[in-house]
């Protein structure tokens, strides 16, 4: 976004931002106008909560390794530039953990970012957060868990947008497709984040297809995407590569575009699990 819009000041933003509302009228509802959300506090160009999978499938220095991307992500140059130079030039974010149905944590509620300070005091509490795991993968609870925070976000955002990485399919709390099309009905974009590392080590819950999966049954919302970790040297680029394009402003396609979906089977995880326990 071009830098006359600080010469005209708040009113002037505001008023670039309603013209973008009204452009993207055709998503399922507004970021402003769903009646889930708060409608008062300060104006962001996003609401982003990032959802951030420690189930036991991820190893120690897997998960060091997302953290830490994070981390890089949003104090990286790159990424505060492109906070200011969107419509408002701040965004709402909070960072949160997930596995099973039993287990979600708030590791940093929301903060607003504007510059560089308010960046490094946000990512100050996930150095500070121990590193954690636990039991089963719900997609679904992530989903969910991240539309109660969105509830809780006193901002008024021009989207809101969820964040979830994760390295296996649903296998708890019903069926995560549901639970994606209430959140896109709601105007709510869901990006992924696939991890897919070949291990010295198997589990009869991994799934070779993980990024299909994260396609046709996760991700969600016009101009929602994905990007595929394979390797664990890719996850500080691909999460700031993802943060990047989850904060910058959306094109009229990207407004318009819903991902096309194949033909994967969305309780792959919830049939994997049951095989698994009728086999023991």
């Amino acid at each position: 976004m071009s830098r006359w819009l600080s010469d005209f000041g708040r009113c002037a933003r505001l008023a670039c931002a309603a013209a973008f509302l009204a452009f993207a009228g055709s998503a399922p509802a507004n970021a402003q106008d769903s009646d889930l959300f708060p409608g008062t506090g300060p104006d962001v160009d996003v609401a982003l909560v990032l959802a951030v999978d420690i189930s036991f499938s991820m190893d120690i220095d897997e998960l060091n390794l997302q953290r830490t991307g994070y981390i890089e992500a949003l104090t990286s140059p790159l990424v505060l530039d492109a906070i200011r130079k969107g419509m408002v030039g701040k965004v709402a974010v909070t960072y949160i953990e997930w596995a099973g149905v039993n287990t979600r944590h708030v590791i940093a509620d929301w903060s607003i970012i504007e510059d560089q300070a308010s960046a490094e005091a946000f990512v100050q509490k996930l150095r500070e957060a121990p590193v954690r795991r636990a039991r089963r993968t719900s997609v679904t609870t992530a989903i969910e868990f991240s539309i109660d925070r969105l509830k809780q976000a006193q901002v008024r955002p021009i989207r809101r947008v969820i964040d979830i990485s994760g390295d296996g399919p649903n296998n708890e709390g019903g069926l995560v497709t549901r639970a994606r099309d209430a959140a896109v009905e709601a105007g709510v974009v869901i990006n992924g984040l696939p991890i897919i590392i070949k291990r010295g080590w198997s589990s009869p819950y991994d799934v070779d297809n993980l990024d299909d999966y994260y396609r046709d049954c996760v991700i969600g919302g016009p101009g929602s995407f994905m990007l595929t970790i394979t390797e664990k040297d890719q996850f500080a680029p691909a999460i700031k590569q993802k943060i990047l394009r989850e904060l910058a402003s959306p094109s009229q396609n990207d407004v318009t575009a819903t991902p096309a979906r194949g033909e994967t089977d969305c309780t792959m995880g919830e049939r994997q699990w049951r095989q698994q326990w009728e086999r023991n």
